[in-house]
């Protein structure tokens, strides 16, 4: 390992803009039970398709139908 390094000629990721985000999010045992055997069946990680899900929500503009009591 050097004990220096030249970073003079480096330049920012172009793809930071795209990396994700981590979140903390509170999901019942229903919906993580779910995506889990999903996720199984599809062998893709739950969270992926968790995270897929709700981008497909957002760029379709799905809106929720919820009408409180």
């Amino acid at each position: 390992m050097r004990t220096q390094y030249d970073f003079s000629k480096s330049r920012k990721n172009p793809y930071s803009s795209r990396l994700k985000k981590s979140v903390t999010i509170r999901l019942d045992q229903e919906s993580i039970s779910y995506f889990k055997n999903l996720s199984l069946e599809t062998d893709i990680p739950y969270q992926t398709l968790i995270n897929l899900y709700l981008k497909e929500c957002a760029n379709s503009g799905k809106k929720l139908n919820l009408k409180w009591k």
